[in-house]
């Protein structure tokens, strides 16, 4: 099973949504034959490279609201991340432009540490105060999950990965997704926010039914022998 999660690493929802699908995924019983790939996602690719702008400040821009709703609004989310055990510091984010990040990301994907490179930024990003735009931090954040330094900063350098950063975008448009965190299970399936994790479990349950279907063999019934504790009947011609 593929599992396909389009998500931005300012996105304070992603991070809840990261939580809670690995919750989900925890208790799926197929969970070692489950494929998760993030995919890039920018919800605001005009933002600047970095920025000591407060968070509050951007919102109440974006949104049109007082910078005291907007602060509200981050002690909303704040609260619902410390429940799946986040600890967000939205005070001291510093806006970021994300493409380098998502480049950074793909780059780990293939040394197999995509979610360990995921996971760090988000950390970074919510937790840390970090500016994930800026690239000797970016480098840092590699070297920290098995990444060589040296290669991350070439790659940061120039532009590996625009390509495939460009075609994850470019599949968001294709499946019509507006907005992130957005789960894509098989293709077949999508999960739109940070839905509780009762609800991925749903998902992820459905969607292993219907392409691993049920085959019967055979017939219940008295010819069919039965079978009792670890044994079973086979009945005799």
């Amino acid at each position: 099973m593929k599992v396909e999660i389009w998500s931005d690493v300012a996105c304070p929802w992603c991070y809840i949504g990261k939580r809670r699908f690995e919750a989900a995924l925890a208790e799926f019983k197929h969970k070692d034959q489950v494929e998760v790939i993030w995919r890039s996602y920018q919800l605001d690719p005009s933002a600047p490279r970095t920025s000591d702008t407060k968070m509050a400040d951007v919102l109440a821009q974006k949104y049109g609201v007082s910078v005291q709703q907007a602060a509200a609004m981050n002690e909303r989310v704040s609260t619902l991340a410390a429940e799946v055990g986040l600890d967000y510091h939205m005070e001291d984010i510093r806006h970021s432009n994300t493409f380098d990040a998502h480049r950074l990301i793909h780059l780990a994907a293939h040394h197999n540490l995509q979610d360990a490179a995921k996971e760090r930024l988000l950390k970074a990003y919510f937790t840390e105060g970090a500016s994930v735009g800026d690239t000797e931090t970016l480098v840092k954040l590699a070297a920290e999950v098995g990444i060589d330094p040296e290669e991350a900063r070439s790659v940061l350098a120039g532009n590996t990965y625009t390509d495939e950063f460009e075609a994850d975008i470019e599949r968001a448009r294709m499946f019509g997704i507006q907005g992130v965190p957005f789960f894509a299970i098989d293709e077949k399936y999508g999960v739109s926010g940070a839905q509780p994790t009762e609800v991925f479990k749903q998902v992820l349950d459905q969607a292993w039914a219907e392409s691993h279907p049920l085959i019967k063999v055979g017939s219940a019934g008295t010819d069919s022998g039965y079978c009792e504790g670890d044994n079973c009947v086979i009945p005799q011609n």
